[in-house]
């Protein structure tokens, strides 16, 4: 639906407000749009589980726990961890594969890198890379059940329509509304 202009004295009549709910893109800066065009939040939370237990493998050692294997895996899977978070954010096309080595990576670490960085590093990247999988970019916002249920009773009071071009089965090209029994 298109707004129209607004004559003197008047509000124009959307309100100033999107039809699809989001922000107008004139108020959109390049950042918000980067962000909202790629599962940002999952690999920055890969990214930061990463860091996480790198950080944490360099603890003082009254801290440190080495549990399981020890040397190049301890370093290398948080490594791993923190490139796949970066490359989720810069490169979004590759996302389902990468969300499957974020996690792989994340459980990983429970045995060569202090317990997953204390479990905290571990469930940043277990949480990111299940937010970076089910994202989908584009997606239509969702309605609820109660507005679904206020469609279908509207179009069950307004009855159904006809299209009259073009009769399928005797029905006479009825398009919506409730399904028709056998008589």
């Amino acid at each position: 639906m298109e707004s129209q202009e607004p004559l003197d004295g008047q509000e124009p009549v959307d309100g100033g407000r999107p039809v699809d709910g989001g922000q107008p893109a004139v108020g959109q800066d390049a950042f918000t749009r980067w962000v909202y065009g790629r599962p940002f939040f999952g690999g920055l939370w890969l990214t930061l589980g990463g860091a996480w237990i790198l950080l944490t493998m360099k603890a003082s050692i009254k801290v440190v726990m080495h549990v399981g294997m020890q040397g190049v895996a301890g370093y290398l899977l948080p490594t791993l961890m923190l490139l796949v978070g970066l490359l989720i954010l810069f490169s979004p096309g590759q996302r389902l594969f990468y969300s499957i080595v974020g996690v792989m990576c994340s459980m990983g670490t429970w045995l060569t890198s202090n317990l997953g960085g204390f479990m905290v590093g571990l469930l940043l990247g277990v949480v990111g890379s299940v937010l970076t999988f089910g994202w989908l970019p584009e997606q239509d916002q969702r309605v609820s059940r109660r507005d679904q249920r206020k469609q279908g009773q509207q179009t069950a009071q307004d009855g159904p329509s006809y299209d009259t071009d073009r009769p399928e089965n005797g029905t006479a090209g009825m398009t919506t509304g409730a399904p028709q029994t056998a008589q």
